[in-house]
């Protein structure tokens, strides 16, 4: 199956836009790995075991550690597949998890486990760096095997930078390798060192960039994904295809979370009422301050995508699946033990066995849908949506070849 056929796909060919959206979140990134595989199996089970999550999507977005999943199942290696099947993501997780967050031993794990405020950044990053520029190599963002948008935040524009696919057609300065793209995204401040590179684009000019994680910008891309096909339909190609602004009945979306705290239970504006600086960027290991930041963005992107399908009579083509109701270890993105990443595969193992819930929109919570569906249930159903529209894109190809022969 040739994925690269998604790739700038008008969806006219077929009767939807496919979009995965992942969220950003650390080592809990592993739980999007237990989900995204049991999903490709289900693809696998339909159109045979070559099958791959690239095949199916118009567009795969990834913040932060969700941006790392997005490489990972969208570069190609050199058969022109997908480096990854999405197998692979969760032994990837458990391998390398513990050396990109090292955990303190010894003497150390005996004192209080304040990162270097004054001095840097928690980890200095060069496993991370080292790694995904021999995973990913030379690769650059034209050349994923279908469209990519992965959000960045650029600390000396004080603005976001989005890595999108379709934008890298109208702006080369952004047809950067994958790996600082990558190195950018997941660059959580405190945590890892801003990433600052330079790149040279196809017309020789030279443009530099300061990125931090890009869950400053939106730690759920989903709406990302969504306005960048738009905009490339109705903006910048109107002969694409028929979407219109705001025909969200056109959009099948899997969005996939990493997990978050059980709510009531993080933190207290009584307690924080005699917080200082410091203890805003650090609080019994977390940082308030950014979980404040990606928490928000992670709701309000669920919020509004929540109504914008609801008001299109579509809810049947939004699939949202997270847990917020993490404890303990399991609520961090860096404790990297052995034993909190097997929970966290157990927990989003027990996760595809919940009820499919979605966010009342009018009271922000979130509510078991109706009948006793689960979310194992919904990705099978949205496996065979997915597996017919790509039938379907298939047969208009062969017709459209045959009509122009």
């Amino acid at each position: 199956m040739d994925s690269s056929s998604m790739k700038n796909k008008p969806p006219s060919t077929g009767s939807l836009v496919t979009i995965l959206s992942i969220d950003g979140g650390g080592v809990r990134g592993i739980m999007a790995g237990v989900i995204l595989e049991y999903l490709e199996k289900q693809l696998q089970a339909l159109d045979g075991e070559d099958a791959r999550l690239a095949d199916y999507f118009d567009v795969v977005a990834g913040t932060s550690t969700g941006g790392l999943i997005t490489a990972m199942i969208t570069v190609p290696d050199e058969t022109g597949r997908p480096r990854f099947a999405a197998k692979d993501i969760v032994p990837f997780y458990l391998q390398h998890s513990p050396k990109i967050f090292p955990q303190p031993g010894g003497v150390a794990s005996l004192l209080p486990k304040l990162p270097k405020l004054l001095s840097g950044p928690k980890y200095d990053g060069v496993y991370l760096r080292n790694l995904l520029n021999d995973l990913l190599g030379e690769t650059r963002l034209h050349q994923t095997l279908t469209n990519v948008v992965i959000p960045t935040f650029d600390m000396r524009k004080l603005q976001p930078t989005i890595f999108s696919s379709y934008q890298v057609m109208v702006d080369p300065t952004l047809d950067v390798k994958i790996s600082d793209i990558c190195i950018g995204t997941s660059a959580a401040p405190t945590y890892f060192p801003p990433h600052y590179f330079l790149n040279q684009d196809i017309k020789g000019k030279t443009s530099e960039f300061h990125l931090v994680d890009g869950g400053v910008t939106a730690n759920n891309p989903t709406l990302l994904a969504m306005t960048a096909v738009s905009k490339q339909i109705v903006i910048d190609n109107p002969d694409m295809g028929d979407l219109k602004p705001l025909g969200y009945n056109k959009f099948l979306v899997v969005s996939i979370g990493t997990g978050s705290a059980l709510k009531d239970k993080k933190y207290s504006a009584k307690k924080a009422a005699r917080w200082g600086i410091i203890s805003w960027l650090f609080d019994n290991g977390s940082t308030p301050l950014l979980d404040i930041i990606m928490e928000s963005s992670r709701d309000m992107v669920d919020f509004h995508s929540s109504v914008v399908f609801k008001a299109g009579k579509s809810e049947d083509k939004y699939l949202r699946i997270d847990d917020d109701k993490l404890e303990g270890d399991a609520s961090s993105m860096d404790i990297a033990t052995k034993s909190n990443l097997e929970d966290l595969v157990m927990i989003a193992e027990k996760t595809l066995t919940n009820r499919v819930v979605q966010m009342n929109i009018d009271t922000g919570k979130y509510e078991p849908v109706p009948g006793n569906v689960t979310n194992d249930e919904e990705l099978k159903r949205f496996a065979k949506i997915l597996s017919d529209e790509k039938k379907l894109r298939m047969q208009s190809d062969a017709m459209h070849k045959v009509s122009s022969s």
